[in-house]
């Protein structure tokens, strides 16, 4: 029953957590990011302003804070160790981007594609934000590099699994930003490969065999 209890507990802290950082980024893409304070936001998610900064211990983090990072140490994690570095960062970057935006886009792009890219905007337009994307961004390059599992003991090891990682998210982050100031037009897994093509080749992300 305990097990049960802390599920729910933990499902209910994501749902709300979701439901604050939804109501986050529309006050910040209605108001401005700058204008927009916490208590705001608060105000309009219905909750209390300690109850936002529970869950997003700055302001900064109602914006940056996502689960992509996760997906990706997950994907690579459970990634065949034999594939090379880069085809096994790349393959986990493709997957988590369909997971994040909900895959099938149909006639258009999903509520989940629509939300990431309002806070792909503020993170681009947004002084305030451009700083700390840096630091999670550097931060997903430590997550990847110890998903790879290399070994700490070995410095070549480490260094190629950084340098692999690096690459691979400076490919992304232009697919990002191309992907953001297109307002979305084309689905982002698709865009994000095609970045990781123009990098490494087709047969590095291309389906496995």
């Amino acid at each position: 029953m305990s097990d049960q209890h802390s599920t729910l507990r933990a499902q209910r802290r994501a749902d709300t957590q979701r439901m604050i950082q939804a109501h986050a980024v529309r006050l910040f893409g209605e108001r401005g990011y700058d204008a927009t304070t916490v208590a705001d936001v608060a105000d309009a998610a219905g909750v209390s302003p300690m109850t936002v900064y529970r869950h997003f211990p700055t302001k900064e983090d109602l914006v940056l804070i996502d689960r992509h990072g996760r997906i990706v140490a997950e994907r690579i994690a459970a990634s065949p160790a034999a594939q090379p570095l880069v085809r096994r960062i790349s393959r986990a970057l493709i997957e988590s981007a369909a997971m994040v935006t909900d895959g099938d886009r149909g006639d258009g792009p999903t509520a989940a594609e629509q939300f990431l890219l309002a806070r792909l905007q503020l993170m681009i337009t947004t002084p305030a934000l451009r700083a700390k994307h840096l630091d999670n961004h550097y931060a997903l390059q430590q997550a990847i590099v110890e998903a790879l599992a290399s070994d700490a003991a070995d410095p070549d090891a480490t260094f190629h699994a950084q340098a692999a990682a690096g690459a691979c998210l400076a490919a992304m982050h232009t697919a990002l930003v191309r992907w953001a100031e297109d307002d979305g037009r084309t689905a982002l897994p698709d865009l994000i490969a095609k970045a990781l093509a123009a990098a490494f080749g087709d047969a590095v992300v291309g389906p496995d065999a």
